[in-house]
């Protein structure tokens, strides 16, 4: 008997484009307790960078997502034989939607995704994760942000998120932990297939 064909999400910045910045973001968790006192914002929320300079600055970090990471080639694959429905999904604020739109385009979109989706209204990125998740109905969303995955499980009942860890947080235990791509689209292979 065929196997049902999967929903599957995938983000961005760290997913799908290879981002070696990202083993960093335990450190930057740090600064997310010490940002009430020095931002006056909520710890649980995630920076937006309002000034010209910050999302100038911002644009420039997001270049450290340099090259589409190995393994994107097997779920082009698997798009191919009719097996995933793929979409991307990224919490990229509307300032960046430049770059968004060379990185789709580059991705070939048009034979991979079914959908490509930016966080146009500068929602948080995991209330617009979570928003996209349950109105395209997903099976599965990737991510790598520990922080995005805590909040969208606890909102998202019939979807598995798979994260996207690294060496740093070897850690932290989680039924869904991956630390490459590859080992994510072996993992829908056993499912698909």
């Amino acid at each position: 008997m065929a196997k049902r064909k999967l929903r599957i999400g995938f983000d961005l910045d760290g997913v799908i484009l290879y981002n070696p910045v990202r083993t960093l973001r335990p450190i930057a968790q740090l600064f997310r307790f010490l940002k009430p006192a020095l931002f006056h914002e909520k710890a649980e929320s995630f920076y937006f960078p309002h000034s010209k300079l910050e999302q100038y600055i911002w644009r420039h970090l997001h270049k450290t997502s340099f090259k589409i990471a190995d393994g994107y080639e097997e779920i082009k694959k698997l798009v191919k034989k009719g097996r995933i429905d793929a979409y991307l999904i990224t919490g990229r604020y509307s300032f960046l939607k430049p770059d968004f739109d060379y990185w789709v385009k580059k991705l070939n979109d048009k034979s991979v995704f079914k959908g490509c989706f930016y966080n146009k209204t500068n929602l948080q990125p995991n209330v617009f994760k979570r928003t996209m998740i349950k109105k395209l109905e997903l099976d599965y969303f990737v991510e790598d942000n520990w922080g995005v995955i805590q909040r969208l499980n606890g909102s998202l009942k019939s979807v598995k998120v798979l994260w996207l860890s690294n060496i740093l947080d070897r850690n932290i235990k989680y039924k869904y932990k991956f630390f490459s791509l590859k080992e994510i689209v072996d993992f829908f292979v056993n499912r698909v297939i």
